[in-house]
Protein backbone atom coordinates (compact mmCIF):
# COMPACT_ATOMS: atom_id res chain seq x y z
CA UNK A 1 0.00 0.00 0.00
CA UNK A 2 3.23 2.36 0.67
CA UNK A 3 3.99 2.58 -3.18
CA UNK A 4 0.51 1.35 -4.27
CA UNK A 5 0.83 5.03 -6.15
CA UNK A 6 3.28 4.23 -8.53
CA UNK A 7 0.32 2.87 -10.63
CA UNK A 8 -1.38 6.44 -10.36
CA UNK A 9 2.64 7.84 -11.84
CA UNK A 10 3.35 5.13 -14.29
CA UNK A 11 4.14 1.97 -14.12
CA UNK A 12 6.44 1.58 -16.58
CA UNK A 13 8.96 4.78 -15.40
CA UNK A 14 8.20 4.04 -11.45
CA UNK A 15 8.79 0.03 -12.24
CA UNK A 16 10.02 -1.22 -15.62
CA UNK A 17 12.78 0.89 -15.44
CA UNK A 18 13.77 -0.11 -12.13
CA UNK A 19 13.27 -3.49 -12.39
CA UNK A 20 11.29 -4.19 -9.18
CA UNK A 21 7.83 -3.81 -7.36
CA UNK A 22 7.37 -0.95 -5.14
CA UNK A 23 6.11 -3.33 -2.57
CA UNK A 24 9.39 -5.47 -2.06
CA UNK A 25 11.38 -1.82 -2.35
CA UNK A 26 9.24 -0.61 0.83
CA UNK A 27 10.21 -4.23 2.55
CA UNK A 28 13.94 -3.70 1.71
CA UNK A 29 13.58 -0.51 3.18
CA UNK A 30 12.04 -1.07 6.38
CA UNK A 31 14.71 -4.08 6.81
CA UNK A 32 17.78 -1.49 6.58
CA UNK A 33 16.35 -0.01 9.50
CA UNK A 34 17.03 -1.02 13.06
CA UNK A 35 15.34 1.78 14.31
CA UNK A 36 12.42 0.87 17.18
CA UNK A 37 10.36 4.43 16.78
CA UNK A 38 7.29 4.17 14.50
CA UNK A 39 7.83 5.92 11.47
CA UNK A 40 5.93 9.41 11.13
CA UNK A 41 4.38 10.34 8.20
CA UNK A 42 5.13 13.45 6.26
CA UNK A 43 2.90 15.47 3.49
CA UNK A 44 4.74 17.21 0.94
CA UNK A 45 3.05 19.92 -1.85
CA UNK A 46 4.94 20.98 -4.66
CA UNK A 47 7.30 18.24 -3.77
CA UNK A 48 8.80 18.14 -7.53
CA UNK A 49 9.45 21.28 -7.81
CA UNK A 50 13.21 22.81 -6.56
CA UNK A 51 12.18 23.80 -3.28
CA UNK A 52 10.28 20.26 -2.65
CA UNK A 53 13.50 18.00 -4.36
CA UNK A 54 15.74 19.55 -1.40
CA UNK A 55 12.95 19.24 0.79
CA UNK A 56 12.75 16.02 0.88
CA UNK A 57 16.08 14.62 0.37
CA UNK A 58 16.61 16.20 4.04
CA UNK A 59 13.76 14.86 5.19
CA UNK A 60 14.41 11.40 4.57
CA UNK A 61 18.03 11.20 5.57
CA UNK A 62 16.42 12.77 8.96
CA UNK A 63 17.75 16.04 9.24
CA UNK A 64 13.75 17.39 10.43
CA UNK A 65 12.62 14.61 12.49
CA UNK A 66 16.21 13.14 13.63
CA UNK A 67 18.09 10.56 13.10
CA UNK A 68 16.31 7.98 14.64
CA UNK A 69 13.04 8.80 13.72
CA UNK A 70 11.89 6.52 10.35
CA UNK A 71 9.33 8.46 8.18
CA UNK A 72 6.97 7.73 5.29
CA UNK A 73 6.74 10.56 2.61
CA UNK A 74 3.79 11.32 1.03
CA UNK A 75 4.41 13.30 -1.80
CA UNK A 76 1.66 15.49 -3.54
CA UNK A 77 1.85 17.13 -7.12
CA UNK A 78 -0.64 18.52 -9.52
CA UNK A 79 -1.20 16.45 -13.05
CA UNK A 80 1.85 18.30 -14.60
CA UNK A 81 3.86 17.85 -12.11
CA UNK A 82 3.51 13.78 -11.68
CA UNK A 83 6.15 12.78 -14.39
CA UNK A 84 8.98 14.81 -12.86
CA UNK A 85 7.74 13.73 -9.37
CA UNK A 86 8.24 9.92 -11.04
CA UNK A 87 11.81 11.08 -10.97
CA UNK A 88 12.41 12.69 -7.39
CA UNK A 89 10.84 8.94 -6.17
CA UNK A 90 13.74 6.90 -8.05
CA UNK A 91 16.03 9.53 -6.73
CA UNK A 92 14.64 9.09 -3.37
CA UNK A 93 14.84 5.22 -3.38
CA UNK A 94 18.38 5.03 -5.15
CA UNK A 95 19.89 6.66 -2.08
CA UNK A 96 18.99 4.80 0.24
CA UNK A 97 18.15 6.33 3.22
CA UNK A 98 17.75 4.07 6.54
CA UNK A 99 15.23 5.85 7.70
CA UNK A 100 12.80 6.12 4.40
CA UNK A 101 10.32 3.39 5.44
CA UNK A 102 8.31 4.48 1.87
CA UNK A 103 6.81 6.80 -0.29
CA UNK A 104 3.74 7.63 -1.82
CA UNK A 105 3.33 10.04 -4.64
CA UNK A 106 0.10 11.35 -6.01
CA UNK A 107 -2.15 14.46 -6.76
CA UNK A 108 -5.13 12.98 -4.56
CA UNK A 109 -5.04 15.61 -1.86
CA UNK A 110 -7.21 12.93 0.55
CA UNK A 111 -4.56 10.40 -0.26
CA UNK A 112 -1.70 12.67 0.23
CA UNK A 113 -2.26 13.79 3.42
CA UNK A 114 -3.78 10.85 5.16
CA UNK A 115 -3.08 10.38 8.45
CA UNK A 116 -0.30 12.54 7.85
CA UNK A 117 1.72 13.71 11.18
CA UNK A 118 3.51 17.04 9.32
CA UNK A 119 2.14 18.70 6.44
CA UNK A 120 4.98 20.81 4.49
CA UNK A 121 2.93 23.11 1.99
CA UNK A 122 5.29 24.09 -0.48
CA UNK A 123 3.61 24.32 -3.38
CA UNK A 124 1.97 27.87 -4.70
CA UNK A 125 1.12 29.26 -8.00
CA UNK A 126 3.85 31.62 -8.62
CA UNK A 127 3.41 35.30 -10.14
CA UNK A 128 3.07 35.54 -14.24
CA UNK A 129 4.10 38.54 -16.42
CA UNK A 130 0.95 40.64 -16.37
CA UNK A 131 -0.56 39.31 -13.19
CA UNK A 132 -1.85 41.69 -10.61
CA UNK A 133 -0.73 40.68 -6.55
CA UNK A 134 -4.41 40.59 -5.71
CA UNK A 135 -5.46 37.93 -8.91
CA UNK A 136 -2.29 35.94 -7.37
CA UNK A 137 -3.39 36.11 -4.17
CA UNK A 138 -6.73 35.33 -4.95
CA UNK A 139 -5.61 32.14 -7.08
CA UNK A 140 -3.41 31.17 -3.99
CA UNK A 141 -5.73 31.34 -1.55
CA UNK A 142 -7.98 28.93 -3.28
CA UNK A 143 -5.61 26.42 -3.36
CA UNK A 144 -5.19 26.40 0.65
CA UNK A 145 -8.71 26.61 0.91
CA UNK A 146 -9.10 23.26 -0.62
CA UNK A 147 -5.97 21.96 1.23
CA UNK A 148 -7.27 22.98 4.14
CA UNK A 149 -10.53 20.85 3.78
CA UNK A 150 -8.16 18.19 2.81
CA UNK A 151 -6.20 18.02 5.55
CA UNK A 152 -9.00 18.81 8.00
CA UNK A 153 -10.60 15.13 6.81
CA UNK A 154 -7.47 13.33 6.16
CA UNK A 155 -4.57 13.99 8.45
CA UNK A 156 -3.96 12.88 11.93
CA UNK A 157 -5.87 15.99 14.41
CA UNK A 158 -2.60 16.65 15.51
CA UNK A 159 -1.05 17.30 12.91
CA UNK A 160 1.30 20.08 12.39
CA UNK A 161 1.43 22.58 9.61
CA UNK A 162 3.81 24.71 8.02
CA UNK A 163 2.74 26.85 4.91
CA UNK A 164 5.92 27.71 2.70
CA UNK A 165 3.93 28.65 -0.39
CA UNK A 166 3.33 31.97 -0.69
CA UNK A 167 1.72 34.54 0.48
CA UNK A 168 2.41 32.32 3.05
CA UNK A 169 0.92 34.34 5.84
CA UNK A 170 -2.37 34.58 4.57
CA UNK A 171 -2.54 31.40 2.80
CA UNK A 172 -2.08 29.70 6.33
CA UNK A 173 -4.94 32.06 7.75
CA UNK A 174 -7.31 30.55 4.70
CA UNK A 175 -6.46 27.20 5.47
CA UNK A 176 -6.90 27.39 8.90
CA UNK A 177 -10.87 28.79 8.24
CA UNK A 178 -11.45 25.68 6.44
CA UNK A 179 -9.49 22.89 8.76
CA UNK A 180 -11.50 23.55 11.63
CA UNK A 181 -10.44 20.28 13.25
CA UNK A 182 -6.78 21.80 13.43
CA UNK A 183 -6.28 24.19 16.31
CA UNK A 184 -4.60 27.52 15.03
CA UNK A 185 -1.84 26.75 17.17
CA UNK A 186 -0.69 23.72 14.77
CA UNK A 187 -0.56 25.72 11.62
CA UNK A 188 2.87 28.06 10.85
CA UNK A 189 3.74 30.03 8.23
CA UNK A 190 6.98 30.17 7.49
CA UNK A 191 9.52 33.42 8.16
CA UNK A 192 12.24 31.05 9.20
CA UNK A 193 14.08 31.97 5.92
CA UNK A 194 13.62 35.51 6.78
CA UNK A 195 15.38 34.95 10.25
CA UNK A 196 18.34 32.72 8.41
CA UNK A 197 19.23 35.85 6.00
CA UNK A 198 19.21 38.34 9.04
CA UNK A 199 21.10 36.35 10.84
CA UNK A 200 23.99 35.50 7.73
CA UNK A 201 23.62 39.37 7.41
CA UNK A 202 24.76 40.23 10.97
CA UNK A 203 27.51 37.97 11.23
CA UNK A 204 29.25 38.89 7.60
CA UNK A 205 29.03 42.25 8.86
CA UNK A 206 30.51 41.41 12.26
CA UNK A 207 33.26 38.89 11.39
CA UNK A 208 30.92 36.29 13.60
CA UNK A 209 29.69 33.14 12.85
CA UNK A 210 25.94 32.81 12.28
CA UNK A 211 25.59 30.40 15.37
CA UNK A 212 27.38 33.35 17.49
CA UNK A 213 24.05 35.85 16.34
CA UNK A 214 20.68 34.96 18.39
CA UNK A 215 17.71 37.20 19.40
CA UNK A 216 17.01 38.59 15.94
CA UNK A 217 13.59 38.83 15.15
CA UNK A 218 11.18 38.81 11.87
CA UNK A 219 7.93 41.03 12.76
CA UNK A 220 5.20 40.30 10.45
CA UNK A 221 4.47 39.57 7.03
CA UNK A 222 6.69 37.26 5.26
CA UNK A 223 6.96 40.14 2.40
CA UNK A 224 8.75 43.17 1.84
CA UNK A 225 6.91 44.93 4.28
CA UNK A 226 8.41 42.57 7.23
CA UNK A 227 10.83 44.54 9.90
CA UNK A 228 14.14 42.14 10.63
CA UNK A 229 14.49 43.91 14.10
CA UNK A 230 17.96 43.64 16.05
CA UNK A 231 17.26 45.79 19.13
CA UNK A 232 17.19 42.60 21.29
CA UNK A 233 19.82 40.80 18.60
CA UNK A 234 23.09 39.48 20.59
CA UNK A 235 26.46 38.55 18.63
CA UNK A 236 28.91 36.56 20.98
CA UNK A 237 26.58 38.01 24.52
CA UNK A 238 27.09 41.23 23.75
CA UNK A 239 24.27 43.76 22.51
CA UNK A 240 24.32 43.35 18.34
CA UNK A 241 23.92 47.06 17.23
CA UNK A 242 26.58 48.11 19.89
CA UNK A 243 28.63 45.40 18.18
CA UNK A 244 27.52 46.63 14.60
CA UNK A 245 28.01 50.72 15.71
CA UNK A 246 26.86 51.56 12.52
CA UNK A 247 23.23 52.82 12.67
CA UNK A 248 22.90 53.83 8.95
CA UNK A 249 23.80 50.17 7.95
CA UNK A 250 21.08 48.52 10.08
CA UNK A 251 18.52 50.88 8.14
CA UNK A 252 19.96 51.73 4.88
CA UNK A 253 21.42 48.07 4.01
CA UNK A 254 20.50 45.65 6.39
CA UNK A 255 16.80 45.81 6.63
CA UNK A 256 15.86 46.70 2.95
CA UNK A 257 18.13 43.65 2.22
CA UNK A 258 16.64 41.00 4.16
CA UNK A 259 13.54 42.24 3.05
CA UNK A 260 14.18 42.06 -0.29
CA UNK A 261 16.61 39.20 -0.60
CA UNK A 262 14.26 37.02 -2.72
CA UNK A 263 14.02 38.94 -5.25
CA UNK A 264 18.11 39.97 -5.16
CA UNK A 265 19.07 35.57 -5.36
CA UNK A 266 15.93 35.81 -8.33
CA UNK A 267 18.09 38.83 -10.13
CA UNK A 268 21.17 36.87 -9.54
CA UNK A 269 20.55 33.02 -10.53
CA UNK A 270 17.39 33.55 -12.57
CA UNK A 271 15.46 31.51 -9.77
CA UNK A 272 13.58 32.19 -6.52
CA UNK A 273 15.20 30.28 -3.88
CA UNK A 274 15.22 26.99 -3.14
CA UNK A 275 18.07 24.97 -0.93
CA UNK A 276 17.63 28.01 1.71
CA UNK A 277 13.95 28.19 1.57
CA UNK A 278 14.18 24.00 2.39
CA UNK A 279 16.63 24.31 5.23
CA UNK A 280 14.70 26.63 6.55
CA UNK A 281 12.02 24.94 6.11
CA UNK A 282 13.66 22.09 7.93
CA UNK A 283 14.54 24.58 10.71
CA UNK A 284 11.23 25.21 11.51
CA UNK A 285 9.90 21.81 11.66
CA UNK A 286 12.69 20.12 13.45
CA UNK A 287 12.55 23.52 16.34
CA UNK A 288 8.88 22.25 16.86
CA UNK A 289 9.00 19.16 17.50
CA UNK A 290 12.40 18.64 18.77
CA UNK A 291 13.01 22.03 20.28
CA UNK A 292 15.86 24.41 20.37
CA UNK A 293 16.96 25.02 23.63
CA UNK A 294 16.46 28.78 24.71
CA UNK A 295 16.80 30.26 21.15
CA UNK A 296 14.36 32.33 19.75
CA UNK A 297 12.67 31.21 16.24
CA UNK A 298 10.66 33.54 14.35
CA UNK A 299 7.48 31.75 13.14
CA UNK A 300 4.26 33.24 12.00
CA UNK A 301 1.45 32.09 14.29
CA UNK A 302 -2.21 33.19 14.85
CA UNK A 303 -1.93 36.43 16.68
CA UNK A 304 -3.99 36.81 19.95
CA UNK A 305 -3.14 40.73 19.58
CA UNK A 306 0.34 40.79 21.15
CA UNK A 307 2.43 43.16 20.26
CA UNK A 308 -0.11 45.39 18.57
CA UNK A 309 -0.49 42.98 15.82
CA UNK A 310 -4.00 42.24 14.52
CA UNK A 311 -5.65 39.44 16.27
CA UNK A 312 -6.58 36.66 13.49
CA UNK A 313 -3.59 37.27 11.78
CA UNK A 314 -0.29 34.92 11.26
CA UNK A 315 2.04 37.71 12.15
CA UNK A 316 5.56 36.52 12.74
CA UNK A 317 6.51 36.54 16.23
CA UNK A 318 9.71 35.27 18.34
CA UNK A 319 9.01 31.96 19.85
CA UNK A 320 11.22 29.55 22.03
CA UNK A 321 10.51 25.77 20.91
CA UNK A 322 10.31 23.70 24.13
CA UNK A 323 9.97 20.84 21.98
CA UNK A 324 7.11 17.78 20.59
CA UNK A 325 4.78 20.80 19.30
CA UNK A 326 4.67 23.08 22.16
CA UNK A 327 6.15 26.91 21.76
CA UNK A 328 5.95 29.73 24.37
CA UNK A 329 6.06 33.40 22.81
CA UNK A 330 9.23 35.79 23.97
CA UNK A 331 7.02 37.96 26.05
CA UNK A 332 7.55 41.40 27.12
CA UNK A 333 9.98 43.12 24.95
CA UNK A 334 10.23 46.40 24.80
CA UNK A 335 9.41 48.18 21.33
CA UNK A 336 10.21 51.69 20.56
CA UNK A 337 8.97 54.37 18.17
CA UNK A 338 11.21 53.11 15.20
CA UNK A 339 10.05 49.44 15.78
CA UNK A 340 6.61 50.21 16.17
CA UNK A 341 6.25 52.14 13.16
CA UNK A 342 7.51 48.81 10.92
CA UNK A 343 5.49 46.77 13.23
CA UNK A 344 2.46 48.21 12.30
CA UNK A 345 2.98 48.72 8.23
CA UNK A 346 3.54 44.71 8.09
CA UNK A 347 0.04 44.74 10.34
CA UNK A 348 -1.57 46.84 7.96
CA UNK A 349 -0.14 44.51 4.80
CA UNK A 350 -1.35 41.88 6.39
CA UNK A 351 -4.98 43.21 6.63
CA UNK A 352 -5.35 43.99 3.63
CA UNK A 353 -4.29 40.55 2.33
CA UNK A 354 -7.04 38.91 4.84
CA UNK A 355 -9.44 41.05 3.48
CA UNK A 356 -8.54 40.30 -0.49
CA UNK A 357 -9.80 36.58 0.38
CA UNK A 358 -12.00 37.49 3.18
CA UNK A 359 -14.92 35.71 0.52
CA UNK A 360 -12.62 32.24 1.37
CA UNK A 361 -13.28 32.20 5.11
CA UNK A 362 -16.18 30.68 6.50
Amino acid sequence: MIFSSFARIGRSVAQQSLGFNGVSVSRSLMRMSTMVKPPKTVAVTGAAGAIGYALTMRIASGEMLGKDQPVILKLIETEQGMKPLTGVIMELQDCAFPLLHGIVGTKELDEGFGDADVCVLVGARPRTKGMERKDLMEANAQIFETQGKAINSAARKETAVLVVGNPANTNALVLSANAPNLASSQIMAMTRLDQNRAMAQVAEKTGALVSDVEKVIIWGNHSSTQYPDLHHATVKGADALTTINDPSWVTDTFIPRVQKRGAEIIGARGASSAASAASSAIDNVRDYFLGSGDKWQSIAMCSKGEYGSTPGLWYSMPYICKGNGEVQLVEGLSINDFSEQRMQATNAELIEERDAVKHLLP
